[in-house]
């Protein structure tokens, strides 16, 4: 993967003085948090799109795919005109959560076929932090995109090939909070603790106090420390927040693929073998 990850605030506001704005994408979300297009009218960045994670970043849910199935690729092109995107626009990410919402999008549309879509490091914070200004809000009238968008760019693992990629010499990361791989609490699925064989990686991790991106020597180190070799796949609590680590293993120089059902459909399924403890 040889494309940019990141955007910073100061690079994307020159490109929008400049008139060169891409994008810009608003995925204001939060596991128990609701009121993302609340936040979004709140303040969010001239010119950009609120998306909402849980009908246009995902299927509907179901325990044998998961609480965030990808969606079909013809519902996520429709969703992208209505983002007003079209053919050869780049596309820039945020959130207000250090991009674990954002990082979504920015998977799917790569998975997509999107060559420029990138996350803005720090994300809102960073944003108002530098002192740019924000708009308040539903946003302006979007004129609809023509992009086309064919799936299958980024690397996918299904159930059966999670559960076997530790035993075939891959690194499998589980991406949720530590006390969530332990087994020591579950809060939304149904059985507690982790794929057999699957490394402990919090997201969190991959980013500072600031919500920015670790550095490349800093995530490299951190990615190479989870175990030998360099074939990774990751899952999360249901394929959010394990998108973040790809991008986060992108800026260290890596590959990665994604389990889309993550925990969310593994523990539904009563044949899957289930692992606690560091």
């Amino acid at each position: 993967m040889t494309a940019p990850v990141l955007v910073d605030v100061t690079e994307l506001a020159s490109l929008i003085e400049a008139g060169a704005a891409p994008v810009l994408l608003d995925v204001r979300w939060a596991l128990g948090d609701p009121h993302g297009a609340e936040h979004f009218q709140s303040g969010h960045i001239a010119g950009a799109v609120f998306v909402d994670l849980d009908t246009e970043l995902a299927a509907p849910a179901s325990r044998e795919s998961g609480r965030h199935p990808l969606p079909a690729i013809e519902d996520l092109q429709a969703a992208a005109r209505r983002w007003g995107i079209n053919d050869g626009d780049s596309v820039v990410l945020y959130d207000a959560t250090g991009n674990t919402a954002a990082a979504r999008g920015w998977w799917l549309l790569r998975w997509a076929g999107l060559a420029d879509v990138r996350l803005l490091d720090g994300g809102l914070q960073a944003w108002e932090a530098a002192d740019f200004p924000v708009a308040v809000g539903a946003g302006s009238a979007i004129t609809e995109g023509n992009v086309t968008l064919d799936a299958g760019h980024m690397p996918v693992v299904d159930i059966d090939q999670a559960a076997g990629w530790s035993a075939s010499g891959g690194v499998l990361l589980d991406a949720r909070a530590v006390e969530r791989y332990r087994g020591e609490v579950e809060p939304i699925d149904p059985v507690a603790g982790h794929i057999p064989g699957a490394v402990s990686a919090p997201t969190g991790e991959n980013i500072d106090g600031n919500g920015k991106f670790a550095g490349t020597v800093a995530l490299r180190e951190r990615f190479s420390a989870a175990g030998d070799g360099d074939r990774f796949a990751v899952y999360c609590g249901s394929g959010v927040t394990a998108a973040h680590q790809i991008a986060a293993l992108a800026i260290a120089g890596y590959d990665a693929a994604l389990f889309p059902g993550s925990w969310s459909q593994w523990s539904n399924d009563s044949s899957r073998s289930v692992a606690t403890g560091a």
